[in-house]
C-alpha cells in the first residue's frame, strides 16, 4: 500500500512537471506573428512561435506568469488561470534599439542585419548586397551583368571569394563563361526577401566553396501579410512595377506570387535598352506532426545593351563624354529558372533534420570589348562569352540538442553543374564569329559533409567543426581534333574553431578561427593537372559586440586572412594566370544609435591592408583591393506616416597596379529616399546621387588601342556611376 502511495505521488508530481500550454500569437489585424518569445517567469522555460504564430511552452501550469515579447511590439505579461489554448494579441509600437540584447550568438551580425532591415527596408536589387557592412558593389555592363563585389580587401570579381545563396540554393556559378563564382542575384525580387544571414570569414562548417571573404544567405518570406502593387517611374525612361499577391493564408498554409518588370534606357549616351522580368511563387506549410515544407518556383529573364569600360584619354580629349562609349554594341541576355524544395522534419523537441533540394536551368550570353582595336585593328576586339547550364543539388543537416550544454550537427550534400557549349569567341557586331578562342563542355561535381559541436557552459560558447569537400572536374574540349574528356579529382578538409564569451546582456567577446577555400575553374584544374587548384585561406577574427547605452550598439573586429598559391582562369582571354601568396589584415567597425523613437543613425567603417607575400616591398600591392570604406546615414521611421533615409557611401583611393603607381580614384556618393503612407497608399521618392557627383563606379588598369592610334596605351578604363537620378514610387496595399 505504501508503495502504491509513493508511486501515485511520483506520477502526480511528474504529470505536474510535464504540463505544457499551447497557443497562438497574432497582431492587431489577426495575422500570425512568428519568432515571438514566450517565457515562463517561474520555470524559466521558453518557446518561440512558428510561421503560423503557434507555440508550445513546456514546464508550465496554471498560476505561472508568462512574458510575451517581440521587437516592434509591446511586451505583455499574463498569469495563467488554466492550461487552455491561449490566443494572444500583440500591439505594434515604435522600434526600440534598447530592446535588443547581446546574446550568445556567434552570428551576431545577423542581429545587425535585422536592425538595418527594420529601419531601412530594401528598395531595389542594388540594396540586397549592400546590406552587408563593408561590402561594396560596382555595375559595369548596363545593369544586366552581375555586380562586381568588394569585401575585406578582395576584389571578388563577380563572386569568386564570397559564398552567396538564396533559400539555401547556390547563386555562385562554378567554371562560368565570364569568371569563376559568377553570382547574378537579379533573379531575386527584393520585396520578397525576409532576412539576410551573413558573416565575414570562413568560420562555419555549413558554408563551403567560395567562402573566403565571407558568405551571404538571402531567405525569402514564407508568406505575406498583405497583397500589394507598386509602380516606379523616373529619369532615363525608367519604369518598374512589382506585384505581390497573397494567394493562401490559412492556419497552417501560406502561398503567394510575386512579379517584377523593369525597363530603362540608363544614363549613358547610348541607350541601354534594359529590361528584366521576374516571376516568383512560394508555398509553405506546417504538418500536424510539426514538420515544415516550403516549395518555390521562379523564372528570370534579362537583356540589355552596354557602353562598357571607356579609357580616360578618350574622355579627356573630348572624343566621348563621361557617359560615352567606344563600342556601344556591348551587352547581352541571360535567364534562370529555379525549382527549390525545403523540408524541416521535427524528430522530437530537441532534434530536427533540415533538407533542401534544387534544380536550376541557366543561360548566359555576354558581348564585351575591353581592348577595342588592340588585337584586331580592322574588326575590333569584341568577344562573346556564352554558356548553357543545368545545376542540381541537395543538402541535409541533422541537428540535435544533446543536453543543455551540448549540441551536435551533421550535414551532407551534393552539387552538380552540367555546363554545355561554354564559349569564348572573337565576334563582330554580335553577329559574326570570327574566331573561337575556347569552346567546351564542363561537368563539375562537389560532394561534401560536415559536422560541428557546440559546448555551452556559463558565459562561454565553444564551437568546433570539420568540413570535407570532394570535387570531380571534367572538361571536353570541342576545339580539339579528337574527342577527349579530361577529368581530375581533389579533396580538401576545412577545420573551424570559435569562442564566444558573453559577459552580460551588454557585452560579449569572440575569437573565430577557420580554414576556407574556393574552387578553381575546371579549365584551370585540367591545365594544372589537378595541382594547387583548391586554394586555401586561413583566417582569424577577434572582436566584440557592445551596448554601452540602451540605444547604442557597437560591433568591432580585427582580423587576418592568409591565402596560399592559386591559379586564376581569365575568362576574357582564355588564359591561366598564376597568383602568389597573399595576406590581408584589417579592422571592421559598426555603430548603430537610435536618437529618438523615429530617428536612427548607423555607420560602418572598414580598413584593410592587403599585400602579396612573395613580392618585394613596394611592388606587393593587390590591384583594386579596397583600403578604406565607409557607409553612414540617418533613417526616419514612422513619423506621422513619413519614413525615409539619407545615406552616404565612401570608397577610398586604391591601387590599380602592383607598385601603386596608378590609383583607382575613390568616390563619395549620397542617396536619399522618403515616403509617406496614408491608410493603404504609399507615395515615395528615391534619389540616387543627390549632389550629382561625377564618379567612376568601376575601374580597371587596361592596355587598349583606339581605332586612330598606332600604339597601345595602358591606363585606367572605367564605367561611369549614376548621376542625379530621381524616381517616383506609388504603392497600394490591401
Amino acid at each position: 500500500m505504501r508503495l502504491l502511495v509513493v508511486l501515485g505521488i511520483f506520477i502526480l508530481s511528474f504529470s505536474a512537471k510535464a504540463q505544457s500550454v499551447s497557443g497562438v500569437v497574432n497582431n492587431a489585424n489577426i495575422k500570425p506573428l512568428s519568432d515571438v518569445l514566450i517565457r515562463n517567469l517561474a520555470s524559466k522555460s521558453h518557446a518561440h512561435t512558428d510561421i503560423n504564430g503557434k507555440f508550445t511552452l513546456e514546464e508550465t501550469k496554471a498560476g505561472d506568469s508568462l512574458q510575451i515579447s517581440k521587437q516592434g511590439f509591446s511586451t505583455q505579461k499574463l498569469k495563467l488561470s488554466s492550461s487552455d489554448f491561449l490566443s494572444i494579441q500583440m500591439e505594434e509600437k515604435p522600434f526600440l534599439l534598447e530592446e535588443v540584447t547581446i546574446t550568445n550568438n556567434l552570428k551576431y551580425l545577423n542581429t545587425i542585419s535585422k536592425i538595418d532591415f527594420e529601419i531601412q527596408p530594401i528598395s531595389n536589387s542594388q540594396d540586397l548586397l549592400r546590406k552587408v557592412p563593408g561590402l561594396f558593389i560596382g555595375q559595369h555592363a548596363g545593369g544586366g551583368k552581375a555586380e562586381q563585389i568588394f569585401l575585406r580587401g578582395f576584389d571578388c570579381d563577380h563572386g569568386t571569394d564570397i559564398n552567396i545563396t538564396v533559400d539555401g540554393m547556390p547563386v555562385n556559378m562554378v567554371s562560368h563563361a565570364h569568371g569563376q563564382g559568377y553570382s547574378d542575384l537579379h533573379f531575386v525580387i527584393p520585396e520578397t526577401v525576409d532576412n539576410i544571414d551573413f558573416d565575414k570569414g570562413a568560420y562555419f562548417v555549413d558554408k563551403g566553396d567560395f567562402t573566403t571573404a565571407g558568405y551571404v544567405g538571402f531567405n525569402t518570406k514564407n508568406g505575406l501579410q498583405n497583397s500589394s502593387i507598386s509602380f516606379e517611374g523616373g529619369q532615363f525612361d525608367t519604369f518598374r512595377t512589382v506585384a505581390l499577391f497573397n494567394l493562401l493564408n490559412k492556419e497552417n498554409q501560406f502561398a503567394y506570387f510575386a512579379g517584377e518588370y523593369m525597363m530603362t534606357d540608363g544614363y549613358f549616351d547610348a541607350p541601354q535598352n534594359f529590361n528584366r522580368i521576374n516571376l516568383f511563387g512560394k508555398y509553405s506549410a506546417k504538418m500536424n506532426n510539426g514538420d515544415k515544407l516550403a516549395l518555390s518556383v521562379s523564372h528570370f529573364k534579362s537583356q540589355w545593351d552596354a557602353s562598357g569600360q571607356i579609357p580616360d584619354r578618350a574622355v579627356n580629349d573630348g572624343t566621348i563624354s563621361h557617359y560615352g562609349a567606344i563600342d556601344s554594341n556591348e551587352g547581352g541576355n541571360t535567364s534562370r529558372t529555379n525549382f527549390n524544395l525545403q523540408y524541416d522534419a521535427k524528430i522530437d523537441q530537441n532534434t530536427h533534420i533540415k533538407s533542401s533540394a534544387f534544380i536550376s536551368k541557366y543561360d548566359f550570353e555576354l558581348y564585351s570589348n575591353f581592348t577595342f582595336f588592340l588585337n584586331d585593328p580592322v574588326n575590333g576586339d569584341q568577344i562573346k562569352q556564352k554558356e548553357n547550364r543545368t545545376i542540381v543539388g541537395f543538402q541535409s543537416e541533422y541537428d540535435q540538442k544533446l543536453t543543455e550544454k551540448w549540441r551536435f550537427k551533421l550535414g551532407a550534400g551534393l552539387r552538380n553543374d552540367n555546363n554545355t557549349d561554354v564559349e569564348l569567341s572573337h565576334t563582330l557586331n554580335r553577329e559574326t564569329v570570327l574566331d573561337y578562342l575556347s569552346l567546351g563542355n564542363v561537368n563539375q561535381t562537389n560532394l561534401f559533409t560536415y559536422s560541428s559541436l557546440d559546448f555551452v557552459s556559463g558565459k562561454w560558447l565553444i564551437n568546433g567543426g570539420l568540413r570535407l569537400d570532394y570535387f570531380k572536374f571534367g572538361y571536353e574540349d570541342q576545339l580539339a581534333s579528337t574527342y577527349t574528356n579530361q577529368t581530375q579529382t581533389k579533396a580538401i578538409v576545412s577545420p573551424k574553431l570559435n569562442f564566444l564569451y558573453t559577459q552580460n546582456e551588454k557585452l560579449n567577446y569572440f575569437l573565430k578561427l577557420g580554414k576556407g577555400f574556393h574552387s578553381n575553374d575546371t579549365r584551370v584544374v585540367i591545365a594544372q593537372m589537378g595541382e594547387k587548384i583548391l586554394p586555401e585561406t586561413y583566417g582569424a577574427d577577434l572582436g566584440l559586440n557592445w551596448k554601452p547605452f540602451p540605444r547604442m550598439i557597437i560591433n568591432s573586429a580585427i582580423w587576418y586572412l592568409y591565402v596560399v598559391q592559386e591559379f586564376v582562369y581569365v575568362g576574357d582571354e582564355a588564359v591561366v594566370e598564376p597568383s602568389g601568396k597573399t595576406q590581408r589584415k584589417g579592422v571592421d567597425f559598426g555603430f548603430r544609435y537610435q536618437l529618438t523613437n523615429w530617428l536612427f543613425w548607423n555607420t560602418d567603417y572598414t580598413y584593410t591592408h592587403a599585400r602579396a607575400i612573395d613580392e618585394p616591398k613596394g611592388n606587393d600591392y593587390l590591384p583594386l583591393a579596397p583600403v578604406n570604406t565607409l557607409t553612414s546615414g540617418l533613417s526616419l521611421k514612422d513619423l506621422k506616416g513619413f519614413s525615409g533615409s539619407i545615406r552616404t557611401r565612401f570608397l577610398g583611393d586604391r591601387p590599380a597596379n602592383e607598385d601603386n603607381s596608378v590609383l583607382a580614384k575613390g568616390y563619395c556618393i549620397t542617396d536619399f529616399s522618403v515616403n509617406y503612407q496614408i491608410k493603404k497608399v504609399t507615395i515615395g521618392v528615391n534619389i540616387d546621387n543627390i549632389f550629382n557627383t561625377k564618379w567612376k563606379e568601376t575601374q580597371f588598369l587596361t592596355e587598349s588601342r583606339l581605332v586612330n592610334e598606332t600604339n597601345p596605351v595602358e591606363e585606367i578604363h572605367f564605367t561611369a556611376g549614376t548621376p542625379f537620378n530621381a524616381r517616383l514610387i506609388l504603392k497600394y496595399i490591401w
